[in-house]
């Protein structure tokens, strides 16, 4: 069953961006946290982007200064904004939402092993 439907991927070449939508129906409400994930062809899936329920953000290293992740509670959309986009950005990309484990450190939570997920959406940057 699938609870979340990813949009907006595609091909473009490096340097272009593309925005990434993330339906997520009540998702943006209640989950403690979402993210955003990628994968590779023959590579690990790898958290890309997370927003927990007080706004806070966490990047990989590879994406940041580039990449924002936002949601729209209204729309229960989640969002994210990839710019100056690299060929090493080429995967499948996923919204997760739903964490079955939270840690909470310093004031914000850690999200891990997210419970629902969508199907993806292809993005392919070309050199």
């Amino acid at each position: 069953q699938v609870q979340l439907v990813e949009s907006g991927g595609g091909s473009v070449q490096s340097g272009g961006s593309l925005r990434l939508s993330c339906a997520a129906p009540g998702y943006t409400y209640s989950s403690t946290c979402m993210g955003w994930f990628r994968q590779a062809p023959g590579k690990e899936r790898e958290e890309v982007a997370s927003l927990d329920r007080d706004g806070n953000t966490k990047y990989a290293d590879s994406v940041k200064g580039r990449f924002t992740i936002s949601q729209d509670n209204a729309k229960n959309t989640l969002y994210l904004q990839m710019n100056s986009l690299k060929p090493e950005d080429t995967a499948m990309y996923y919204c997760a939402a739903a964490p079955i484990r939270v840690r909470v450190y310093g004031g914000r939570y850690y999200c891990e092993n997210y419970g629902a997920w969508g199907q993806g959406t292809q993005v392919t940057v070309s050199s």
